[in-house]
């Protein structure tokens, strides 16, 4: 497998040649489509909105987060395998908008993503 990165999304300014994947479910703010060179928006492999808004991106609750999107991850088969081969075959940006760059759904996927 190629490398898997994880960048924020208002840190991605340039093409570095990987796939690149916005992997949240809502549009960061204050970013124009036109603006951002991305290969894909994935919503799909995103946290639930129920998820989502539970955690609220609060760090006494990232590990059981972490546990209960690894779950949803487990039932999104075909998507995870298809993210895994697209790193099998070049290395892989995911995208992310959350500020925090140590607890957030991106982190979580790229564990999972390397050790499916």
């Amino acid at each position: 497998m190629k490398a898997i990165n994880i960048k924020r999304i208002y840190n991605h300014k340039e093409n570095d040649g990987t796939y690149h994947i916005l992997i949240d479910r809502l549009w960061p703010r204050g970013i124009k489509k036109t603006d951002l060179s991305i290969d894909e928006w994935n919503k799909e492999i995103a946290p639930s909105p129920q998820l989502r808004l539970w955690f609220d991106h609060k760090k006494e609750r990232f590990e059981e987060f972490s546990k209960l999107y690894i779950e949803e991850l487990k039932s999104k088969k075909e998507e995870v395998e298809r993210l895994r081969k697209i790193a099998e075959k070049q290395s892989l940006t995911l995208l992310y908008g959350a500020k925090d760059l140590e607890i957030n759904h991106a982190v979580v996927l790229k564990e999972f993503l390397l050790n499916v």
